[in-house]
Protein backbone atom coordinates (compact mmCIF):
# COMPACT_ATOMS: atom_id res chain seq x y z
CA UNK A 1 0.00 0.00 0.00
CA UNK A 2 1.58 3.37 -1.37
CA UNK A 3 2.05 5.91 1.53
CA UNK A 4 -0.77 8.60 0.33
CA UNK A 5 -0.58 11.27 3.25
CA UNK A 6 -2.19 14.37 1.38
CA UNK A 7 1.02 16.85 1.48
CA UNK A 8 2.96 14.00 -0.83
CA UNK A 9 0.83 15.13 -3.84
CA UNK A 10 0.39 18.63 -2.37
CA UNK A 11 1.59 21.90 -4.06
CA UNK A 12 2.28 24.88 -1.16
CA UNK A 13 1.97 28.22 -2.21
CA UNK A 14 4.63 30.61 -0.02
CA UNK A 15 2.83 33.57 0.68
CA UNK A 16 4.87 36.88 1.83
CA UNK A 17 1.84 38.75 3.22
CA UNK A 18 3.32 42.38 3.53
CA UNK A 19 3.64 41.99 -0.23
CA UNK A 20 0.90 40.23 -1.73
CA UNK A 21 -2.49 42.03 -1.53
CA UNK A 22 -3.29 45.06 0.06
CA UNK A 23 -7.38 45.63 1.29
CA UNK A 24 -6.66 48.51 3.67
CA UNK A 25 -5.14 51.00 1.12
CA UNK A 26 -2.19 51.34 3.65
CA UNK A 27 0.64 49.83 1.53
CA UNK A 28 0.84 46.77 3.05
CA UNK A 29 -0.60 43.12 1.77
CA UNK A 30 -2.62 41.61 4.78
CA UNK A 31 -4.93 38.52 5.31
CA UNK A 32 -8.21 40.14 3.41
CA UNK A 33 -6.65 40.69 0.98
CA UNK A 34 -5.15 37.40 0.81
CA UNK A 35 -8.41 35.99 1.12
CA UNK A 36 -9.87 38.27 -1.61
CA UNK A 37 -7.12 36.40 -3.56
CA UNK A 38 -8.29 33.03 -3.09
CA UNK A 39 -9.76 32.09 -6.51
CA UNK A 40 -6.58 32.95 -8.32
CA UNK A 41 -4.88 30.60 -6.04
CA UNK A 42 -7.19 27.23 -6.62
CA UNK A 43 -7.57 28.59 -10.23
CA UNK A 44 -3.41 27.77 -10.04
CA UNK A 45 -4.30 24.36 -8.23
CA UNK A 46 -2.28 24.53 -5.12
CA UNK A 47 -3.34 22.35 -1.78
CA UNK A 48 -2.04 24.55 0.47
CA UNK A 49 -0.57 28.89 1.67
CA UNK A 50 2.58 28.67 3.58
CA UNK A 51 2.15 31.80 5.26
CA UNK A 52 5.10 33.70 6.40
CA UNK A 53 4.57 34.91 9.95
CA UNK A 54 1.67 37.17 10.85
CA UNK A 55 1.62 36.56 14.73
CA UNK A 56 2.14 39.96 16.30
CA UNK A 57 5.39 41.69 16.45
CA UNK A 58 7.52 44.18 16.77
CA UNK A 59 8.71 43.81 13.12
CA UNK A 60 12.08 43.69 14.22
CA UNK A 61 13.17 41.03 12.10
CA UNK A 62 9.99 41.22 9.79
CA UNK A 63 7.88 39.05 11.78
CA UNK A 64 10.21 36.41 13.11
CA UNK A 65 9.96 38.22 16.54
CA UNK A 66 7.25 37.02 17.82
CA UNK A 67 5.54 38.94 21.00
CA UNK A 68 2.27 37.46 20.99
CA UNK A 69 2.01 33.31 19.02
CA UNK A 70 -1.49 33.50 20.07
CA UNK A 71 -2.94 36.83 17.90
CA UNK A 72 -2.44 38.48 14.69
CA UNK A 73 0.14 41.68 14.29
CA UNK A 74 -2.53 44.42 13.44
CA UNK A 75 -0.41 45.28 10.27
CA UNK A 76 -1.90 42.31 8.56
CA UNK A 77 -5.34 41.98 10.56
CA UNK A 78 -7.37 40.09 13.39
CA UNK A 79 -7.76 36.82 14.72
CA UNK A 80 -11.04 37.39 13.14
CA UNK A 81 -9.28 37.28 9.59
CA UNK A 82 -7.21 34.66 9.81
CA UNK A 83 -10.34 32.62 11.15
CA UNK A 84 -11.89 33.80 8.05
CA UNK A 85 -9.00 33.01 5.68
CA UNK A 86 -8.87 29.73 7.46
CA UNK A 87 -12.59 29.14 6.40
CA UNK A 88 -12.59 30.44 3.28
CA UNK A 89 -9.32 28.45 2.22
CA UNK A 90 -11.05 25.37 3.34
CA UNK A 91 -13.90 25.87 0.57
CA UNK A 92 -11.58 25.96 -1.99
CA UNK A 93 -9.80 22.96 -1.04
CA UNK A 94 -6.94 24.77 0.26
CA UNK A 95 -4.74 24.59 3.70
CA UNK A 96 -3.54 27.14 5.79
CA UNK A 97 -0.05 26.57 6.84
CA UNK A 98 1.65 28.70 9.62
CA UNK A 99 5.34 30.16 9.98
CA UNK A 100 6.44 29.30 13.41
CA UNK A 101 9.41 30.58 15.57
CA UNK A 102 10.74 28.00 18.25
CA UNK A 103 14.22 28.74 19.04
CA UNK A 104 13.37 32.49 20.24
CA UNK A 105 10.59 35.02 21.03
CA UNK A 106 10.79 38.61 20.62
CA UNK A 107 11.77 40.56 23.63
CA UNK A 108 8.92 42.12 24.07
CA UNK A 109 6.90 39.17 24.79
CA UNK A 110 5.32 39.00 28.20
CA UNK A 111 7.44 36.18 28.95
CA UNK A 112 11.07 37.97 28.16
CA UNK A 113 8.94 41.09 29.80
CA UNK A 114 9.02 38.85 33.60
CA UNK A 115 12.02 37.11 32.57
CA UNK A 116 14.56 40.10 33.28
CA UNK A 117 12.75 41.33 35.80
CA UNK A 118 14.11 38.94 38.57
CA UNK A 119 16.02 35.91 38.61
CA UNK A 120 13.20 34.28 41.07
CA UNK A 121 10.80 35.30 38.34
CA UNK A 122 8.89 32.22 37.30
CA UNK A 123 9.73 33.23 33.73
CA UNK A 124 13.30 33.72 33.80
CA UNK A 125 13.96 30.31 33.41
CA UNK A 126 12.41 30.17 29.98
CA UNK A 127 15.06 32.04 28.37
CA UNK A 128 18.98 31.50 28.43
CA UNK A 129 20.99 33.00 31.27
CA UNK A 130 24.52 33.22 32.23
CA UNK A 131 26.18 35.14 34.68
CA UNK A 132 28.98 37.18 34.11
CA UNK A 133 30.37 40.80 34.41
CA UNK A 134 29.12 44.03 32.91
CA UNK A 135 31.63 44.00 29.52
CA UNK A 136 32.81 40.48 29.82
CA UNK A 137 30.19 37.98 28.04
CA UNK A 138 30.46 34.31 28.92
CA UNK A 139 32.37 33.63 25.59
CA UNK A 140 33.03 35.31 22.27
CA UNK A 141 30.08 33.66 20.47
CA UNK A 142 28.92 36.08 17.51
CA UNK A 143 25.03 36.73 16.58
CA UNK A 144 23.95 36.09 13.28
CA UNK A 145 23.10 39.50 12.35
CA UNK A 146 26.68 40.83 13.61
CA UNK A 147 27.91 41.36 17.47
CA UNK A 148 28.44 39.38 20.46
CA UNK A 149 25.58 36.61 20.99
CA UNK A 150 24.93 37.93 24.55
CA UNK A 151 23.18 41.05 25.82
CA UNK A 152 23.97 41.84 29.67
CA UNK A 153 20.20 42.73 31.61
CA UNK A 154 21.51 44.60 34.88
CA UNK A 155 18.74 43.99 36.23
CA UNK A 156 19.81 40.77 37.01
CA UNK A 157 23.22 41.11 36.99
CA UNK A 158 23.29 38.14 33.73
CA UNK A 159 23.63 38.12 29.97
CA UNK A 160 21.04 36.44 27.89
CA UNK A 161 21.42 34.56 24.66
CA UNK A 162 20.26 35.10 21.52
CA UNK A 163 21.75 33.85 18.35
CA UNK A 164 20.32 36.35 16.35
CA UNK A 165 18.91 40.29 16.59
CA UNK A 166 19.57 41.25 20.35
CA UNK A 167 15.58 41.99 20.61
CA UNK A 168 15.57 38.28 19.88
CA UNK A 169 16.34 36.03 22.79
CA UNK A 170 16.72 32.45 22.76
CA UNK A 171 14.25 30.37 24.34
CA UNK A 172 15.44 27.70 26.68
CA UNK A 173 13.76 24.06 25.53
CA UNK A 174 15.55 22.33 28.45
CA UNK A 175 13.24 23.55 30.73
CA UNK A 176 10.04 21.82 30.66
CA UNK A 177 7.68 24.08 31.01
CA UNK A 178 8.52 26.47 27.96
CA UNK A 179 8.18 23.44 26.29
CA UNK A 180 4.87 22.88 27.23
CA UNK A 181 3.52 26.15 26.58
CA UNK A 182 4.63 25.88 22.71
CA UNK A 183 3.13 22.89 22.40
CA UNK A 184 -0.55 24.34 23.95
CA UNK A 185 -0.05 27.11 21.93
CA UNK A 186 0.34 24.89 18.75
CA UNK A 187 -2.50 22.84 19.53
CA UNK A 188 -4.39 26.06 20.17
CA UNK A 189 -3.70 26.98 16.80
CA UNK A 190 -4.63 23.44 15.23
CA UNK A 191 -8.00 23.70 17.51
CA UNK A 192 -8.31 26.46 15.09
CA UNK A 193 -8.17 24.54 11.90
CA UNK A 194 -4.63 25.23 10.38
CA UNK A 195 -3.03 22.53 8.19
CA UNK A 196 0.90 22.37 8.98
CA UNK A 197 3.50 24.70 10.08
CA UNK A 198 6.71 25.88 8.97
CA UNK A 199 9.27 25.83 11.48
CA UNK A 200 11.63 28.36 11.76
CA UNK A 201 15.25 27.70 12.35
CA UNK A 202 14.29 24.89 14.30
CA UNK A 203 17.91 22.97 14.50
CA UNK A 204 18.63 25.97 16.42
CA UNK A 205 16.61 24.79 19.43
CA UNK A 206 19.05 22.02 21.45
CA UNK A 207 21.77 24.71 21.84
CA UNK A 208 24.42 24.78 24.47
CA UNK A 209 25.96 27.84 24.11
CA UNK A 210 28.41 27.17 26.62
CA UNK A 211 30.52 24.18 24.33
CA UNK A 212 29.20 26.78 21.25
CA UNK A 213 27.00 24.63 20.24
CA UNK A 214 23.98 25.93 18.12
CA UNK A 215 22.66 23.96 15.78
CA UNK A 216 22.28 20.26 15.75
CA UNK A 217 22.64 19.88 19.07
CA UNK A 218 22.62 16.97 21.55
CA UNK A 219 18.97 16.54 22.43
CA UNK A 220 17.81 18.01 19.17
CA UNK A 221 16.01 14.84 18.09
CA UNK A 222 14.48 13.93 21.63
CA UNK A 223 13.11 17.29 21.27
CA UNK A 224 11.62 16.81 18.04
CA UNK A 225 10.28 13.85 18.49
CA UNK A 226 8.21 14.91 22.17
CA UNK A 227 6.96 18.25 20.02
CA UNK A 228 5.78 16.04 17.48
CA UNK A 229 4.66 13.55 19.56
CA UNK A 230 2.26 16.21 21.93
CA UNK A 231 1.66 18.16 19.45
CA UNK A 232 1.24 17.34 14.87
CA UNK A 233 0.79 13.85 15.92
CA UNK A 234 -2.78 14.81 16.98
CA UNK A 235 -3.95 16.04 13.64
CA UNK A 236 -3.09 15.23 9.82
CA UNK A 237 -0.88 18.45 9.15
CA UNK A 238 2.05 19.02 6.65
CA UNK A 239 5.24 20.14 8.64
CA UNK A 240 8.45 21.30 7.10
CA UNK A 241 11.55 22.11 9.51
CA UNK A 242 14.23 24.87 7.82
CA UNK A 243 17.56 23.23 8.41
CA UNK A 244 20.33 24.55 7.14
CA UNK A 245 22.60 22.30 8.69
CA UNK A 246 21.01 19.15 7.80
CA UNK A 247 22.86 16.28 5.55
CA UNK A 248 21.21 13.53 4.07
CA UNK A 249 21.25 11.16 7.44
CA UNK A 250 19.62 14.29 9.66
CA UNK A 251 16.94 14.88 7.25
CA UNK A 252 15.93 11.28 7.41
CA UNK A 253 15.64 11.34 10.94
CA UNK A 254 13.53 14.89 10.42
CA UNK A 255 11.14 13.49 7.36
CA UNK A 256 11.21 9.58 8.81
CA UNK A 257 7.99 8.04 7.53
CA UNK A 258 6.89 6.75 10.76
CA UNK A 259 5.85 10.52 11.31
CA UNK A 260 7.74 10.97 14.57
CA UNK A 261 9.32 14.17 13.55
CA UNK A 262 8.38 16.20 10.58
CA UNK A 263 6.96 15.88 7.38
CA UNK A 264 10.49 17.12 5.63
CA UNK A 265 12.79 19.65 5.87
CA UNK A 266 13.86 22.49 3.56
CA UNK A 267 17.73 21.86 3.03
CA UNK A 268 19.61 24.08 1.62
CA UNK A 269 22.15 22.64 -0.22
CA UNK A 270 21.25 23.18 -3.85
CA UNK A 271 20.94 27.00 -2.73
CA UNK A 272 24.30 27.70 -2.07
CA UNK A 273 26.30 26.60 -5.05
CA UNK A 274 26.61 29.64 -6.74
CA UNK A 275 28.77 31.28 -4.50
CA UNK A 276 32.99 31.61 -3.61
CA UNK A 277 34.11 28.49 -1.81
CA UNK A 278 33.72 29.16 1.86
CA UNK A 279 32.84 32.80 1.74
CA UNK A 280 29.35 34.51 1.86
CA UNK A 281 26.51 34.70 -0.17
CA UNK A 282 27.48 38.04 -2.11
CA UNK A 283 30.55 36.78 -3.14
CA UNK A 284 29.08 35.68 -6.57
CA UNK A 285 30.17 32.71 -8.34
CA UNK A 286 28.82 31.02 -11.20
CA UNK A 287 26.78 28.29 -10.74
CA UNK A 288 28.72 25.21 -11.10
CA UNK A 289 26.09 22.99 -13.36
CA UNK A 290 27.38 19.41 -12.99
CA UNK A 291 27.35 20.12 -9.05
CA UNK A 292 23.86 21.37 -9.17
CA UNK A 293 22.88 17.82 -10.75
CA UNK A 294 24.37 15.35 -8.31
CA UNK A 295 23.37 17.67 -5.21
CA UNK A 296 19.87 17.00 -6.19
CA UNK A 297 20.34 13.59 -7.36
CA UNK A 298 22.11 12.33 -3.73
CA UNK A 299 18.64 13.96 -2.08
CA UNK A 300 16.78 12.36 -4.35
CA UNK A 301 18.39 9.04 -4.40
CA UNK A 302 19.43 8.85 -0.18
CA UNK A 303 15.68 10.22 1.01
CA UNK A 304 14.09 7.45 -1.12
CA UNK A 305 11.74 5.14 0.88
CA UNK A 306 13.14 6.26 4.10
CA UNK A 307 12.46 10.22 4.16
CA UNK A 308 11.01 12.82 2.12
CA UNK A 309 12.13 16.24 0.19
CA UNK A 310 11.10 19.60 0.15
CA UNK A 311 11.60 20.91 -3.46
CA UNK A 312 12.05 24.66 -4.20
CA UNK A 313 14.11 27.25 -6.56
CA UNK A 314 12.35 30.27 -4.35
CA UNK A 315 11.00 31.55 -1.09
CA UNK A 316 11.09 35.06 0.70
CA UNK A 317 14.61 34.97 1.32
CA UNK A 318 15.80 34.20 -2.26
CA UNK A 319 16.13 36.08 -5.42
CA UNK A 320 13.86 34.97 -8.43
CA UNK A 321 15.16 32.00 -9.70
CA UNK A 322 14.36 33.03 -13.60
CA UNK A 323 17.12 36.03 -12.85
CA UNK A 324 19.46 33.77 -10.81
CA UNK A 325 19.56 30.61 -13.01
CA UNK A 326 17.71 31.17 -15.97
CA UNK A 327 17.23 34.21 -18.42
CA UNK A 328 15.29 36.97 -17.64
CA UNK A 329 15.71 38.86 -20.98
CA UNK A 330 15.06 36.90 -24.31
CA UNK A 331 14.35 33.69 -23.03
CA UNK A 332 12.46 34.80 -19.70
CA UNK A 333 9.47 32.64 -20.61
CA UNK A 334 11.39 29.74 -21.80
CA UNK A 335 13.95 29.72 -19.27
CA UNK A 336 11.27 29.87 -16.26
CA UNK A 337 9.10 26.95 -17.68
CA UNK A 338 12.64 25.29 -17.65
CA UNK A 339 12.92 25.51 -14.07
CA UNK A 340 9.54 24.55 -13.48
CA UNK A 341 9.91 21.49 -15.56
CA UNK A 342 13.38 20.29 -13.51
CA UNK A 343 12.22 20.89 -9.83
CA UNK A 344 8.33 19.47 -10.37
CA UNK A 345 9.61 16.40 -11.73
CA UNK A 346 11.28 15.60 -9.13
CA UNK A 347 10.29 13.56 -6.13
CA UNK A 348 8.86 15.63 -3.01
CA UNK A 349 6.39 18.37 -1.86
CA UNK A 350 6.89 21.32 -4.73
CA UNK A 351 6.60 25.07 -3.24
CA UNK A 352 5.87 27.71 -5.41
CA UNK A 353 6.85 31.13 -3.80
CA UNK A 354 4.22 33.99 -5.12
CA UNK A 355 5.25 35.25 -8.58
CA UNK A 356 7.38 32.34 -9.12
CA UNK A 357 4.29 31.19 -10.86
CA UNK A 358 4.34 34.77 -13.49
CA UNK A 359 7.88 34.70 -13.88
CA UNK A 360 8.70 37.05 -11.91
CA UNK A 361 12.26 38.35 -11.72
CA UNK A 362 14.66 40.43 -9.85
CA UNK A 363 14.51 44.20 -9.89
CA UNK A 364 17.60 46.61 -9.86
CA UNK A 365 16.39 49.78 -8.03
CA UNK A 366 18.53 53.05 -8.64
CA UNK A 367 20.28 53.03 -5.16
CA UNK A 368 20.34 51.58 -2.22
CA UNK A 369 18.22 53.98 -1.00
CA UNK A 370 15.34 52.14 -2.66
CA UNK A 371 15.88 49.03 -0.73
CA UNK A 372 14.44 48.12 2.49
CA UNK A 373 16.34 44.82 3.84
CA UNK A 374 18.14 45.34 6.83
CA UNK A 375 20.63 42.56 5.57
CA UNK A 376 21.40 44.65 2.38
CA UNK A 377 21.61 47.82 4.01
CA UNK A 378 24.03 46.35 6.16
CA UNK A 379 26.21 44.76 3.44
CA UNK A 380 26.42 48.29 1.47
CA UNK A 381 27.30 50.08 4.61
CA UNK A 382 30.44 47.33 5.61
CA UNK A 383 31.45 46.81 2.30
CA UNK A 384 31.71 50.41 1.12
CA UNK A 385 33.40 50.96 4.57
CA UNK A 386 35.63 48.56 3.35
CA UNK A 387 36.87 49.82 0.09
CA UNK A 388 34.55 48.27 -1.90
CA UNK A 389 32.98 50.04 -4.92
CA UNK A 390 29.39 51.38 -4.83
CA UNK A 391 28.92 49.56 -8.07
CA UNK A 392 30.41 46.13 -6.44
CA UNK A 393 28.49 46.02 -3.31
CA UNK A 394 25.02 46.93 -5.54
CA UNK A 395 26.12 43.85 -8.20
CA UNK A 396 26.05 41.82 -5.40
CA UNK A 397 22.60 42.94 -3.88
CA UNK A 398 20.92 42.93 -7.40
CA UNK A 399 21.91 39.18 -7.91
CA UNK A 400 21.38 38.00 -4.01
CA UNK A 401 19.35 40.69 -2.16
CA UNK A 402 16.18 39.38 -0.09
CA UNK A 403 14.03 42.30 -1.50
CA UNK A 404 13.93 40.86 -4.68
CA UNK A 405 11.68 38.37 -3.53
CA UNK A 406 9.52 40.87 -1.52
CA UNK A 407 8.61 43.51 -4.15
CA UNK A 408 4.24 43.80 -4.40
CA UNK A 409 2.91 41.03 -6.23
CA UNK A 410 2.23 41.69 -9.73
CA UNK A 411 -1.64 41.29 -9.95
CA UNK A 412 -1.89 43.97 -13.41
CA UNK A 413 -1.09 46.71 -15.44
CA UNK A 414 -2.57 49.28 -13.28
CA UNK A 415 -0.64 52.05 -11.01
CA UNK A 416 1.05 49.53 -8.10
CA UNK A 417 0.65 46.36 -10.19
CA UNK A 418 -2.64 46.17 -8.49
CA UNK A 419 -1.29 45.47 -5.08
CA UNK A 420 -2.51 48.76 -3.29
CA UNK A 421 -3.73 52.20 -4.41
CA UNK A 422 -1.52 53.65 -1.93
CA UNK A 423 1.58 54.18 -2.43
CA UNK A 424 3.40 50.28 -1.41
CA UNK A 425 5.75 49.41 1.73
CA UNK A 426 8.33 48.82 -1.28
CA UNK A 427 8.19 49.90 -4.60
CA UNK A 428 7.05 47.54 -7.40
CA UNK A 429 9.34 46.26 -9.82
CA UNK A 430 9.27 48.53 -12.95
CA UNK A 431 8.42 45.52 -15.28
CA UNK A 432 5.15 44.91 -13.82
CA UNK A 433 3.32 45.98 -17.38
CA UNK A 434 5.18 43.46 -19.05
CA UNK A 435 4.85 40.58 -16.31
CA UNK A 436 2.00 40.28 -14.26
CA UNK A 437 -1.36 37.69 -13.45
CA UNK A 438 -3.69 39.46 -15.39
CA UNK A 439 -2.30 38.82 -18.61
CA UNK A 440 -1.11 35.30 -18.15
CA UNK A 441 -4.35 34.12 -16.54
CA UNK A 442 -6.46 33.33 -19.65
CA UNK A 443 -3.23 32.56 -22.22
CA UNK A 444 -2.80 29.04 -22.20
CA UNK A 445 1.10 29.74 -23.39
CA UNK A 446 1.93 31.57 -20.58
CA UNK A 447 4.33 30.93 -17.56
CA UNK A 448 0.95 30.60 -15.24
CA UNK A 449 -0.94 28.37 -17.27
CA UNK A 450 2.27 26.08 -17.38
CA UNK A 451 2.63 25.68 -13.88
CA UNK A 452 -0.92 25.24 -13.66
CA UNK A 453 -0.29 21.86 -15.93
CA UNK A 454 2.84 21.20 -14.24
CA UNK A 455 0.73 21.15 -10.74
CA UNK A 456 -2.05 19.15 -12.53
CA UNK A 457 0.00 16.37 -13.86
CA UNK A 458 1.66 16.07 -10.57
CA UNK A 459 -2.16 14.88 -9.15
CA UNK A 460 -2.74 13.05 -12.24
CA UNK A 461 0.38 10.29 -12.25
CA UNK A 462 1.33 8.62 -8.98
CA UNK A 463 4.93 8.07 -10.58
CA UNK A 464 5.46 11.63 -9.79
CA UNK A 465 4.79 10.93 -6.05
CA UNK A 466 5.94 7.01 -6.03
CA UNK A 467 8.18 6.91 -8.88
CA UNK A 468 12.33 6.10 -8.10
CA UNK A 469 14.88 8.71 -10.01
CA UNK A 470 17.81 8.19 -11.70
CA UNK A 471 20.24 10.93 -13.33
CA UNK A 472 20.87 10.53 -16.54
CA UNK A 473 24.51 12.32 -18.40
CA UNK A 474 26.05 12.86 -14.99
CA UNK A 475 28.87 14.72 -16.76
CA UNK A 476 26.95 16.74 -19.45
CA UNK A 477 27.41 20.64 -19.19
CA UNK A 478 23.97 22.02 -20.78
CA UNK A 479 21.73 18.87 -19.84
CA UNK A 480 19.78 18.13 -16.79
CA UNK A 481 17.65 14.84 -17.50
CA UNK A 482 16.93 12.01 -15.65
CA UNK A 483 13.91 9.42 -15.28
CA UNK A 484 11.18 8.55 -12.41
CA UNK A 485 9.80 4.83 -12.26
CA UNK A 486 6.88 3.51 -10.12
CA UNK A 487 6.98 -0.33 -11.88
CA UNK A 488 3.77 0.87 -13.71
CA UNK A 489 4.88 4.40 -15.50
CA UNK A 490 7.91 5.57 -16.51
CA UNK A 491 8.84 9.34 -17.19
CA UNK A 492 11.88 11.39 -18.73
CA UNK A 493 12.38 14.70 -17.73
CA UNK A 494 14.58 16.52 -19.88
CA UNK A 495 15.78 19.64 -19.89
CA UNK A 496 18.66 22.22 -21.85
CA UNK A 497 19.70 24.24 -18.82
CA UNK A 498 21.60 26.75 -20.83
CA UNK A 499 20.86 29.46 -23.44
CA UNK A 500 22.58 27.40 -26.26
CA UNK A 501 21.67 24.84 -28.68
CA UNK A 502 22.76 21.11 -26.70
CA UNK A 503 22.99 17.53 -29.07
CA UNK A 504 21.19 15.67 -28.04
CA UNK A 505 19.50 12.21 -28.37
CA UNK A 506 16.75 10.26 -26.69
CA UNK A 507 17.99 7.61 -25.25
CA UNK A 508 16.84 4.34 -26.29
CA UNK A 509 13.57 2.90 -25.96
CA UNK A 510 12.18 6.14 -25.09
CA UNK A 511 11.42 6.66 -29.28
CA UNK A 512 7.52 6.31 -29.04
CA UNK A 513 6.80 7.33 -26.21
CA UNK A 514 4.18 10.24 -25.06
CA UNK A 515 4.68 13.99 -24.50
CA UNK A 516 2.48 14.94 -20.87
CA UNK A 517 4.44 18.90 -21.42
CA UNK A 518 6.68 20.77 -23.34
CA UNK A 519 7.73 24.28 -23.44
CA UNK A 520 8.00 24.93 -26.74
CA UNK A 521 5.11 24.99 -29.38
CA UNK A 522 6.29 23.60 -32.07
CA UNK A 523 8.03 20.39 -33.13
CA UNK A 524 10.97 19.22 -31.87
CA UNK A 525 14.43 19.85 -33.79
CA UNK A 526 16.02 16.37 -35.03
CA UNK A 527 19.46 15.85 -32.89
CA UNK A 528 19.50 18.90 -30.37
CA UNK A 529 17.63 20.67 -27.53
CA UNK A 530 17.05 24.46 -28.08
CA UNK A 531 17.74 27.31 -25.39
CA UNK A 532 15.96 26.11 -22.49
CA UNK A 533 13.70 23.51 -23.87
CA UNK A 534 12.08 21.35 -21.69
CA UNK A 535 10.04 18.14 -21.52
CA UNK A 536 8.68 15.17 -19.59
CA UNK A 537 7.89 12.07 -22.00
CA UNK A 538 6.12 9.17 -20.45
CA UNK A 539 5.65 5.12 -21.34
CA UNK A 540 2.66 4.47 -19.24
CA UNK A 541 0.11 1.26 -19.11
CA UNK A 542 -2.38 3.63 -20.23
CA UNK A 543 -0.53 5.65 -23.05
CA UNK A 544 -3.56 5.90 -25.11
CA UNK A 545 -4.25 9.12 -23.10
CA UNK A 546 -0.99 10.74 -24.78
CA UNK A 547 0.06 13.02 -27.50
CA UNK A 548 2.00 10.90 -29.41
CA UNK A 549 5.53 12.11 -29.62
CA UNK A 550 6.00 12.24 -33.43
Amino acid sequence: MKDRRWWKTAVVYQIYPRSFQDSNGDGIGDLQGIVSRLDYLKELGIDAIWLSPVCRSPQDDNGYDISDYQDIDPMFGTLKDMDELIAEAKKRGIRIILDLVLNHSSDEHRWFQEAKKSRDNPYHDYYVWRDGEEGTPPNDMRAAFGGSAWQWVPEVGQYYFHQFSVKQPDLNWENPKVRREIYDMILWWMARGVGGFRLDVIDQIAKEPDKKITGNGPRLHEFIRELSRETFQKGDLLTVGEAWGADTERAKLYSNPDGSEFSMVFQFEHMVLDQEEGKEKWDLAPLPFVKLKKTLAKWQNQLEGCGWNSLFWENHDLPRIVSRWGDDGEYRELSAKMLAVVLHGMQGTPFVYQGEELGMTNVRFPDITWYQDIESINLYRERTAAGYTSEEVMESIYAKGRDNARTPMQWDASENAGFTEAKPWIPVNPNYREINAASQIKDPSSVFSFYQNLISLRKTWPVFVDGDFSLLFPEDPQIFAYTRDDGDTRLLVCANFTGEKAAFHLPAGWEGAGRLIRNYEDAPEEGVLRPYEAFILAIPSHAGELEQNQ
